[in-house]
């Protein structure tokens, strides 16, 4: 179970991003697929994220935030994708271990290939830190993510908002996991098991099914499919472990009349999540506002590439244990926040999406109604 000093880490996100916004700024930036950002400091940072389908944040948000913020500090960067490719990961790995990076980020595709990197990173004295997934057997130096087991707190809490708003006390649920490869999705699991737990044990919720939908919305609707096939149609609510998963098993749900009369799950606040939930067709999503996430990662690799251990030590003040190992790994964890329809303009305020992005066409009257603009 995670464990961290959660006002100190809003404080020093708080004074991360004040920071960062004072310093200089530098024009170059690196490529949708790979490229480097120059630098006035000594100093270089390789990020590798895992892909551009699973989830739309890898993208959209967390390269374009960790590009500024280790531009604005005269950071070099080199961020590049893996496009769910392991074997690109770790040519990319290599790659800029043999340039010389200082501090390597990475989000995992696997514990196999994301652990052989960081050992690489390890021998080669470079400083490691896991983002947003953590690597069983990696033995990264640092670990930036949100407090994964609180997201899957959120979901059951939330399904059981949505059954309970629909004056459902009893119900048939099922689980869609994310991929079994991922420690996060154990810890969402973890988080949404424990909240739906007293529903359970007192027989007002019985789980009918459990299964993984590996993060992709075809896998998963196939997995409701099979599910609904097997209960007879008598489901009730869907915890599905992100919005990208819930878009295909809606699609499924809209195949059988039943699009925003089962309650269902989500997470990221995605564009395609945020539009279900206005149009009624997703009951909730988990917001993990990855500004913040990235404020605590570009800062703690700034603070070693400036020979500052004390303040990187001093963020990442909490601690993960590693599964496989059992060792405790620094970390900074930031909050996630559960968004129903009632508040869902709390991602807009804090520019995490836009409105020219999620109130297009059929939406659009949607969000006017909601308050959004």
């Amino acid at each position: 179970m995670a464990t961290s000093k959660w006002a100190g880490l809003v404080a020093l996100a708080a004074a991360a991003t004040f920071a960062l916004s004072a310093c200089g700024s530098n024009n170059s930036s690196s490529t949708a697929t790979g490229g480097s950002s120059g630098g006035t400091t000594s100093g270089k940072v390789g990020v590798i994220l895992p892909d551009a389908t699973t989830s739309p944040r890898w993208e959209n948000n967390d390269r374009p935030d960790l590009t500024k913020a280790f531009s604005d500090a005269g950071i070099g960067s080199d961020i590049q994708n893996a496009g769910g490719d392991t074997a690109k990961f770790g040519t990319i790995c290599d790659s800029m271990i043999n340039e010389g990076v200082q501090v390597l980020m990475i989000v995992n595709l696997d514990p196999e290939s994301g652990a052989a990197c960081l050992k690489k990173a390890t021998q080669a004295g470079i400083t490691s830190i896991d983002y947003d997934r953590l690597t069983p057997g990696g033995g990264a130096s640092y670990y930036v993510s949100f407090d994964n087991v609180k997201v899957g707190e959120l979901m059951g809490q939330g399904l059981e908002k949505c059954l309970t708003d629909e004056g459902k006390t009893q119900a048939n649920i099922i689980y869609i996991n994310g991929a079994e490869t991922d420690n996060n999705a154990s810890l969402f699991k973890q988080g949404y098991a424990q909240a739906l737990k007293p529903k359970l044990d007192s027989g007002d919720y019985k789980l009918v099914g459990d299964v993984s939908g590996e993060w992709d919305a075809n896998k998963a609707a196939n997995a409701f499919d099979g599910l609904y096939t097997k209960n007879n149609g008598n489901i009730d609510g869907i915890i599905s472990a992100n919005d990208t998963m819930a878009g295909g098993i809606i699609a499924r749900l809209k195949a059988n009349g039943l699009a925003g009369k089962v309650p269902i799950t989500g997470q990221d606040a995605s564009v395609a999540g945020l539009q279900a939930i206005l149009s009624g067709d997703q009951c909730m999503t988990v917001y993990k506002n990855t500004a913040l996430e990235a404020q605590l990662a570009s800062k703690l690799a700034i603070d070693v590439i400036k020979g500052d251990k004390a303040a990187a030590d001093a963020l990442a003040s909490g601690s993960v244990e590693d599964p496989t190992t059992h060792q405790q790994v620094p970390s900074a964890l930031a909050t996630p926040e559960a968004i129903f329809k009632n508040n869902i303009k709390k991602p807009f305020d804090d520019g995490f999406v836009t409105a020219a992005d999620v109130c297009t066409g059929q939406y659009a009257k949607l969000c006017s109604q909601a308050g959004i603009s």
